[in-house]
């Protein structure tokens, strides 16, 4: 199947410059934004991305979406609902992103969106692109060192799937199901890949998350895979670029 990446150049509601990563060939969201409160104008962002993930379906290729965020998934996850698509989520974060208004102390929206996608707390971007809550039995959050209080307490009662070590994913009965894989790239340890906004000591190295990746890619039906990227402003040198997009390439089968 053919690979059609789609760039989404926000962090949030605001522009984020990754436009240097886009080539003739991928498709680049970005809406005109006349909301003026956060959330709408990211539902505005999120709708478009919809739109763009069901029609690269229809047209029989497979969404890779390389976004600012996090929450961009809500877009993905609509357009995959949008052509019939049943998937296992598979998250891949340093982070849960299970946080609600009830127990986040930043009130970083960032932190919220697996939670959306699940129907806990804040809803109000799920509902704007019409988004179906998944059911938590169908969702694998892999690593997510990094948990606050609260948040830490909501998934150890959920019925998400929690892996650790992302050495045992492989061995999951879940992933053997359609899988729509999200890639936060803080997962990857900083050592490697340093240019993140919220850097978290540990974690899997690049060479680790390279091996898993190629058995991902070789012996799992990936329907669409979404990658939230590293933050430019910290990356002089280019290396976490070069690292995740490397990485990238790997899980979708277009490893060099």
């Amino acid at each position: 199947m053919k690979n059609q990446f789609l760039l989404t150049p926000f962090f949030l509601d605001q522009p984020r410059a990754f436009e240097s990563l886009s080539q003739s060939d991928w498709i680049v969201n970005t809406p005109g934004l006349t909301e003026r409160d956060v959330q709408p104008r990211m539902s505005q962002i999120h709708e478009a991305l919809a739109q763009h993930i069901a029609h690269t379906l229809k047209r029989g290729a497979r969404p890779i979406s390389v976004m600012g965020d996090c929450c961009g998934t809500i877009g993905v996850v609509a357009g995959l609902q949008r052509t019939g698509q049943d998937f296992v989520l598979l998250w891949l974060d340093a982070h849960g992103d299970f946080n609600t208004w009830e127990t986040t102390p930043s009130g970083f929206l960032g932190g919220m969106p697996l939670a959306m996608l699940v129907g806990r707390g804040e809803q109000t971007m799920p509902l704007a692109v019409q988004l179906q809550t998944l059911n938590e039995e169908r969702v694998v959050l892999c690593d997510a060192r990094d948990l606050d209080p609260g948040e830490k307490i909501g998934l150890e009662n959920s019925r998400v799937h929690h892996i650790l070590d992302a050495r045992e994913l492989l061995k999951s009965e879940i992933l053997n199901a359609p899988l729509y894989i999200h890639f936060d790239t803080d997962i990857v340890n900083p050592l490697d890949a340093p240019a993140q906004s919220y850097a978290t000591a540990g974690g899997p190295s690049a060479q680790e998350l390279r091996d898993i990746f190629r058995a991902l890619a070789q012996s799992k039906n990936i329907v669409a895979v979404s990658m939230c990227a590293w933050n430019p402003n910290l990356d002089a040198d280019g290396k976490t670029r070069a690292v995740s997009m490397e990485l990238l390439r790997v899980l979708i089968g277009e490893e060099k």
